[in-house]
């Protein structure tokens, strides 16, 4: 089955990414008594970026299996899985390998005692079978706080691909849209709060996955794609604004966030623009999973080093706060380079492969 290649979408993974870093580097700053700046409403995104790349996964994931159904009249889940743990597991057990030894063994060793909330045992259990949205409410740490996120989006693999296979193909949308409705009416019930406890936003993706679905009644022309500049500017505005999550309740804040972003990615995938293509930052976009994954852990590092040497901010605060922010940024960028070209490459390599084969049979 031909793989569909959606313009832009992988630039803006970027982007997202690097709203997460800044938004985490303004806390990271602020409970270690580093310099930091938070005033503008992007540098508090970084959650709202995570709800977009739920939408981004949900628009992508979907659309894959209603093809693969459509075109094969059956999904094939054996290799679904192994795509997405070939690109998921490798980098996301390195960082919690690497988490769990920095929190229990190197900061004890740096005289930095940590004291946990959790049973060691229960914690890597949670963490290492992907609850770790569950982990992360007992406050682990920054470092594997982040696989949170992780954690939600591969629950709603495990619980998606089996489904649409189950389901004819003429019931897949109407499945959807109800699905759809009714998460979100049971996410926000008192009878159902641990699903806001943990964090388990899966309308994000369904709702995504509803608008790729139907993009194919979007034929390409003036009228549809002239609202793409409407809802970019809308889009824009969302992210340099507090409006939305401080004038709205949570329901309408979360309905809005959700329409919103598949509106968004729907039409921005429909035809290329020539600064979203550009070769270097779609490459950004491809390391965007280890920018995410990497920054934590890049911001322990450059914030022990200013601490170590007492680098004295007080005279010119904004150097400071732009010298942190540069430099964490640019470290994570070269790391993920590094991580993508010398580690992630061998087991995508093996999705490129596996891919090939599955085809074959």
């Amino acid at each position: 089955m031909p793989r569909t290649i959606y313009p832009n979408i992988t630039s803006i993974r970027f982007f997202l990414a690097v709203l997460v870093v800044i938004f985490h580097v303004s806390q990271f700053s602020e409970n270690q008594g580093l310099p930091y700046f938070n005033d503008w409403a992007v540098f508090q995104k970084g959650t709202e970026a995570v709800y977009m790349f739920f939408s981004l996964s949900g628009f992508l994931i979907i659309k894959q299996l209603y093809d693969e159904k459509k075109f094969t009249n059956s999904i094939n889940l054996k290799a679904f899985y192994t795509r997405r743990a070939l690109r998921i597991f490798p980098l996301y057990y390195l960082i919690l390998i690497f988490g769990f030894l920095y929190y229990q063994v190197i900061l004890p060793q740096l005289g930095y005692p940590v004291e946990n909330n959790y049973d060691l045992l229960s914690g890597i259990l949670l963490a290492s079978t992907f609850f770790s949205n569950v982990f992360s409410t007992f406050q682990p740490g920054g470092i594997l706080e982040i696989l949170w996120s992780i954690g939600v989006e591969e629950q709603f693999y495990l619980f998606i691909a089996p489904t649409l296979l189950l389901l004819p193909i003429k019931r897949i949308k109407i499945y959807l849209v109800g699905f759809t409705l009714v998460y979100f009416s049971l996410f926000f019930s008192e009878a159902f709060s641990f699903l806001r406890t943990y964090n388990m936003l899966f309308f994000y993706f369904s709702f995504s996955g509803i608008c790729a679905l139907f993009m194919h009644k979007f034929k390409l022309n003036k009228s549809h794609y002239s609202l793409l500049i409407p809802i970019s500017v809308l889009t824009i505005f969302y992210f340099n604004s507090n409006y939305f999550k401080h004038e709205l309740g949570a329901i309408s804040y979360h309905a809005i966030s959700m329409i919103l972003f598949g509106v968004f990615i729907t039409l921005l995938s429909l035809k290329p623009l020539k600064l979203l293509e550009h070769r270097s930052l779609k490459y950004l976009g491809k390391i965007s999973y280890g920018i995410y994954m990497f920054h934590p852990i890049i911001m322990q590092l450059v914030g022990f080093l200013f601490l170590k040497y007492q680098l004295d901010a007080s005279e010119n605060n904004l150097v400071s706060v732009v010298f942190i922010n540069v430099s964490i940024i640019a470290l994570t960028i070269i790391t993920s380079h590094l991580s993508y070209k010398y580690f992630e490459s061998y087991f995508l390599s093996l999705k490129s492969k596996s891919r090939i084969l599955y085809q074959k049979k």
